[in-house]
């Protein structure tokens, strides 16, 4: 059944109170395990749609478009999520200094909803070689400020598919880490209550250790909700077939809201999209709280609903029609939340060490760019602004591994849950902190500050007041120490990412792994573990 049009209850409610426009949406919270609206109580499902063509999650490339700045598709394209009877999208990056009032506004007056991944394309925690940093936090921040404000913001993905199979399980504490702060963001803002998540891909070796890990522990580190990108139903399966049956079973005792955050397998063609009628069925209701189509445009992946023509024009295929029809008949049933009394309250226990996880419970530390700032002005040998990103890897390679440098300070490893306290500087902010090491192991001679040019020196500033208490926490120059001082609020925030000329520039920041270090330097080797020295 097609869900009722919110812009002709705004049309009611403006001829009531004379109101310019339609309301804020009522804001969807959580209790136990379920989403619920705020004002009235009922349950709410999932029937989203995946709005944004041309992104991935990688660094492969720079480039996006922001569906929600831009005005005119969104006009062509909400009456098309409207006809559909979606509640929900999900976009996957958005450009932070883009206005998106227009976009929310027709949104909120459809009864949309939008989750939105806090990443974009070129700064995202890598897989291969993570880091959480003062610069992807200022990029995470940036996102919640720009839409937090929106009432029909119902959440946000801290990450997607960042850990994918056994291989990089020891990306997922970065992740975790970006959860944690960004809950405390949300709340030393003073912004209302939004909940932050994680959409996992469904590798059979680690789906249960990645829903377990993301669940355990305090409460203040574990994600709000949980999505699920999952493509096992495809043509005409089953609940049985498909798995849907064992993955149900698997969360019946998850005790926050888990729903699919990607689904529509394409190994038939055209989708009939005949599980919808068990996401929303009897089965899976009392567990998921529906799910999100991928994707609304289509493109050479052929998952889409809506083929863009050549003139602007939106033309819907025969995928859109199929799920508009499957949609329509489904009614889902739920609880109300003033009866409803959460059984599911206990975090999962985390899940233990082998050869398929290697995520340490010990998270990275919060970013802080007031100490990462202080401990730059602290040194007296620092990157030069002319450094180049290919300079910048050989010296980390060269300072931290054949000279033999004890680069503790600035490593990350997500394995053994061992971090230095300036680890979640940035890039060049690490490195001019490996400059200086190497500087004072050779007795701040006058030649070992000139890294052929990519070095300078300069005068050393007396940490005072708050620099001084933090620099203290951190252990000093060394980094050893364990800061427990959290960043001050900065909302509104903007996406500048460092703010020492001599640390960074206009330079960006190089992507450094383990691979790029000389074969030779195996002390580095066992003390990064594949994380660190990166930004992505």
């Amino acid at each position: 059944m097609k869900a009722p049009s919110f812009t002709s209850l705004a049309v009611v409610a403006s001829a009531l109170v004379s109101a310019v426009s339609a309301a804020d949406l009522d804001p969807i919270v959580i209790k136990g395990s379920k989403f619920f609206f705020k004002s009235n109580g009922t349950q709410f499902f999932m029937r989203g749609v995946a709005y944004q063509g041309s992104v991935t999650n990688s660094s492969a490339t720079d480039t996006f478009v922001d569906p929600l700045a831009d005005a005119d598709g969104c006009k062509r394209d909400v009456p098309l999520l409207e006809e559909l009877g979606t509640n929900v999208i999900r976009v996957y990056a958005i450009d932070t200094t883009a206005d998106h009032t227009e976009c929310m506004q027709l949104l909120n007056d459809a009864g949309i909803y939008v989750v939105s991944d806090l990443s974009e394309p070129s700064q995202s925690i890598n897989r291969d070689s993570p880091v959480w940093d003062d610069t992807l936090y200022t990029r995470y921040t940036s996102v919640i400020d720009a839409l937090a404000n929106h009432t029909n913001v119902l959440g946000f993905f801290a990450g997607n598919e960042v850990s994918n199979n056994a291989s990089n399980t020891n990306a997922s504490p970065f992740v975790k880490a970006a959860v944690r702060d960004m809950k405390q963001y949300i709340s030393s803002s003073g912004y209302r209550d939004i909940p932050i998540g994680y959409a996992t891909n469904d590798d059979a070796g680690i789906r249960t250790q990645l829903a377990d890990y993301f669940n355990c522990g305090d409460a203040s580190d574990s994600v709000d909700f949980w999505g699920y990108n999952i493509y096992s139903w495809c043509g005409d399966s089953s609940y049985t077939e498909s798995g849907y049956d064992v993955r149900t079973t698997e969360f019946e005792t998850y005790n926050v809201p888990s729903f699919f955050a990607e689904y529509g397998c394409n190994e038939v063609q055209p989708r009939p999209f005949t599980e919808v009628e068990a996401i929303y069925g009897k089965n899976m209701t009392s567990v998921w709280s529906g799910g999100i189509v991928y994707m609304y445009f289509e493109e050479t992946n052929n998952y889409g609903l809506v083929t863009i023509e050549s003139n602007g024009d939106a033309k819907t295929l025969t995928d859109f029609n199929n799920l508009k029809t499957e949609l329509a008949k489904v009614t889902p049933t739920g609880v109300e939340m003033a009866s409803y009394t959460p059984t599911n309250t206990a975090a999962r226990s985390c899940p233990t060490s082998d050869a398929d996880w290697s995520a340490a419970t010990n998270l990275p530390p919060t970013p802080n760019k007031e100490l990462c700032t202080c401990m730059l002005s602290s040194l007296s040998c620092v990157a030069a602004s002319s450094v180049k990103d290919t300079d910048a890897a050989d010296l980390f390679s060269y300072i931290c591994g054949d000279a033999g440098i004890d680069c503790a300070g600035i490593i990350a490893n997500g394995t053994t849950g061992v971090y230095g306290a300036y680890s979640m500087c940035s890039p060049l902010e690490r490195l001019a902190w490996a400059m200086n090491a190497y500087y004072e192991e050779n007795s701040s001679s006058s030649d070992s500050c000139s890294f052929s040019g990519s070095g300078t020196t300069q005068v050393a500033a007396t940490a005072t007041g708050s620099c001084s208490t933090l620099l203290s926490e951190a252990g000093g120059t060394a980094g050893t120490g364990t800061v427990t001082s959290l960043p001050s609020s900065t909302a509104k925030t903007t996406s500048s990412t460092s703010s020492d000329a001599n640390a960074a520039g206009s330079v960006s920041a190089p992507t450094v792994s383990v691979g790029a270090f000389k074969i030779g330097a195996s002390m580095l080797v066992a003390m990064l573990g594949g994380v660190a020295l990166v930004l992505v």
